[in-house]
């Protein structure tokens, strides 16, 4: 057979592959189009439109109003723009406390339970991974019992002699609270004075309320019990030649999980780190069930505060504004987080003692990342 008729069939073979690939997709590429992207397409057009929840989003009433409802939010000097920003204020106080907890929690429960020497194993893998499947809701309850003023937290607290809060009716921020230990009771007027998004700097820096710290320990332990799975699923996946090269140099165990094993994680950490920043950001289901952004605002989240705009204000081109800052802060945090954990090549400075230890020099190729291997071999 000649070449081009060859040529020809592997086309024909490629090209009916292709059509059946696209065959077998087209029914979830459809569902995806009609209830994601669709419905994604018609929220954005509400954010630029005036539309007040009757009738059609496309008719003849409404109308396009541009920025306007994005304006409101982040320079309009009203209520919406102080709630907003109030709202984004003690979301990234959220975010900033349960991302790196859970994250750290999560990699050590794994590192414990990983161990051979470990007797039931199976057991602890399921009673800490137990409140990950419990429903969110059921948890809020139970912790809205726990965390009451004659709750069982509070019980243990007077035990030790420490009288608890009144968790869920405590709108102080914690650090505001321990300056006032050393008797500091009202900011610089460089703090008080300046604001942003309707919220003065020294509010910025108070801390999550006492209400908002009790929902943040229940994110940390419904959460780290998922993510202890994927670091297990990642560590048992490690090579154990690249802990005995270390091992030979005279690393301790330290040493091993700092040098050696956290760097072969990085693709893994990235991943709970994205999805523990994104669950963050759009934490919703605790606070429509425990506070509903009570007390006095300082539980309320923007997705909360979107879903109070749209269907109790009847603002629904600011609450799909709302959605749509929150997806590009969701976006910008996540290639921010991208950047930090990419690969980054050996500086000589570091390679020289490697160079001169065979041993090393094996510990140290062991822990490229899987994306550079693969790299390497498609160059050759």
């Amino acid at each position: 057979m000649s070449k081009p008729a060859r040529t020809s069939r592997r086309s024909g073979i490629r090209g009916g592959e292709a059509a059946s690939g696209w065959l077998f997709t087209a029914p979830m590429i459809i569902l995806l189009g009609m209830f994601l992207v669709v419905p994604v397409l018609m929220a954005l057009w509400v954010s630029f439109s005036d539309w007040g929840g009757r009738g059609s989003p496309f008719g003849g009433n409404v109308k396009f109003v541009g920025f306007d409802n994005y304006s409101t939010l982040l320079n309009g000097g009203g209520l919406a723009e102080q709630d907003f920003g109030t709202a984004l204020r003690n979301n990234a106080w959220y975010v900033v406390l349960v991302v790196p907890i859970q994250t750290a929690l999560s990699l050590l429960l794994a590192v414990l339970v990983n161990r051979q020497i470990l007797r039931g194993r199976g057991f602890f893998r399921t009673s800490f991974y137990f409140p990950s499947v419990t429903s969110s809701v059921a948890i809020t309850v139970l912790w809205l019992f726990l965390f009451s003023s004659t709750g069982a937290i509070n019980k243990l607290l007077s035990f030790i002699g420490i009288n608890g809060p009144n968790w869920f009716n405590d709108p102080s921020g914690i650090l505001h609270n321990f300056l006032q230990l050393f008797g500091v009771t009202q900011g610089p007027a460089a703090l008080t004075d300046g604001s942003f998004l309707g919220v003065s700097w020294w509010d910025w820096l108070a801390g999550p309320s006492v209400a908002m710290t009790a929902f943040i320990l229940m994110a940390v332990f419904t959460t780290s019990g998922t993510f202890m799975l994927l670091f297990i699923a990642a560590l048992q996946n490690l090579s154990g030649e690249v802990t005995e090269a270390a091992m030979m140099d005279g690393a301790n165990g330290w040493q091993r999980f700092w040098k050696v094993t956290l760097p072969q994680l990085r693709p893994t950490l990235f991943t709970v780190l994205t999805l523990g920043l994104i669950g963050s950001w759009q934490v919703f289901d605790q606070i429509y069930t425990g506070t509903k952004g009570a007390p006095g605002k300082t539980t309320l989240t923007p997705a909360y505060l979107s879903y109070q705009s749209a269907f109790n204000n009847q603002e629904w081109g600011q609450g799909a504004a709302i959605a749509f800052i929150l997806f590009v802060i969701i976006v910008f945090f996540t290639l921010f987080q991208r950047w930090v954990l990419r690969e980054r090549p050996v500086s000589k400075r570091r390679m020289r003692p490697y160079l001169t230890n065979p041993a090393s020099a094996v510990a140290l190729a062991a822990t490229a990342t899987p994306a550079s291997t693969t790299k390497s071999g498609e160059s050759r």
